[in-house]
């Protein structure tokens, strides 16, 4: 046999684009060569090729939905958050049950169909808190979807309750949890989040949490906090971990990626991502995630312009109108679009505008 090693043909976007036309799944080579390949246009081509496979209709969907940020004490002291408060400290708050019921209320009457509910981890609250909660929402608003809890306080509300994850998710589910919020992946990649969220839990903790609901029926989000101190090799490998347990589970609703907001944070020397790598960002996601079927704007972080422009690079869905929002938007963030503005910029790029509720299925 010949010692000559035969190189592998170097990446192409011609090759790329035959994976894609394809629908063969891109490599970690391959999407780490995308972030370094210069001509965004041709990466917009091929993600926007990805979204009307996907989804042919010039649909953008979005859902009518309220977060609800029932507590901000939390003692992990992620240094990417600026909402949180310390247990102890004067500004912390846990909203009363009639303030949670009012919110919802004013949910309702708007025509609202979920609700988000998120938090900090709070050590006074334990599993019976939630049960309590969710059971009361879904008696009084039968009509809403409680989309509530990512995995960080799933597994932090397991372990102060002595629980396992199916013993918690069971119980949470058999009260009223109907779907799970992406939150806490920020980056799949624990050199990273060593340095981000020394605190939190492990990348298969999180992984491991996801896999269990999905395998319940209990369906989810995927996110991605990036811009920080994350390589482009670390985004890839996110993207790659969300892929893999899809393959298992098929559990994903939809995947949302977000550029870090350093104001107020402990890393306020960070210069915030541009529209520019937020776009090839969102672009590579709707290529390397394949089989999970939506891609949500961060229309809060990136506003209405850049928003629209990602219409063309794999976006089909511009998330919740969002009546309330308190944890990106303490840092900085402030653009939450009423039902109206939303439809408006959906038609203005060229689609047409259509609700949904949680599971993505058209209401109107």
């Amino acid at each position: 046999m010949s010692q000559t090693q035969i190189a592998e043909e170097p990446i192409t976007i011609e090759r790329i684009a035959d994976k894609v036309f394809a629908g063969e799944p891109l490599s970690f080579e391959d999407g780490v060569w995308l972030f370094r390949y210069p001509r965004l246009p041709e990466i917009a081509a091929l993600a926007n090729h990805v979204r009307e496979r996907i989804h042919p209709e010039r649909i953008v969907t979005y859902v009518v939905g309220r977060i609800i940020n029932y507590t901000n004490v939390c003692w992990v002291r992620c240094k990417f958050c600026s909402f949180y408060r310390v247990p102890g400290d004067a500004e912390g708050y846990t909203l009363s049950m009639d303030e949670i019921f009012a919110k919802v209320q004013e949910l309702v009457d708007v025509g609202g169909v979920e609700v988000l509910i998120q938090g900090g981890l709070n050590p006074r609250l334990k599993i019976d808190y939630y049960e309590n909660l969710f059971s009361a929402i879904r008696e009084r608003f039968p009509q809403v979807i409680i989309h509530a809890l990512s995995p960080t306080e799933i597994i932090y509300i397991a372990h102060i309750s002595r629980l396992s994850i199916e013993q918690t998710l069971r119980r949470l589910q058999a009260a009223g949890l109907q779907s799970i919020p992406g939150g806490g992946g920020e980056i799949l990649v624990d050199r990273v989040r060593q340095q981000i969220a020394p605190y939190k839990h492990t990348v298969d903790e999180w992984l491991n949490c996801m896999r269990i609901a999905h395998e319940m029926g209990i369906y989810s989000t995927a996110t991605m906090m990036f811009g920080h101190v994350e390589t482009i090799e670390d985004r890839v490998e996110h993207l790659l971990r969300i892929r893999e347990l899809q393959e298992q589970t098929g559990g994903f609703r939809a995947f949302i990626a977000w550029n870090f907001q350093p104001e107020e944070t402990e890393l306020p020397h960070i210069r915030k991502a541009t529209g520019y790598d937020y776009l090839r960002t969102v672009a590579i996601a709707r290529l390397m995630l394949n089989n999970v079927p939506n891609l949500q704007a961060s229309i809060l972080t990136q506003g209405p312009k850049i928003t629209q422009i990602a219409l063309g690079y794999g976006i089909n869905d511009l998330g919740s109108i969002m009546i309330e929002e308190n944890v990106v938007s303490a840092a900085g963030s402030k653009f939450i679009p009423t039902a109206a503005e939303m439809e408006r910029l959906i038609r203005d790029a060229g689609y047409q505008p259509r609700r949904r509720n949680t599971r993505y299925e058209l209401l109107d």
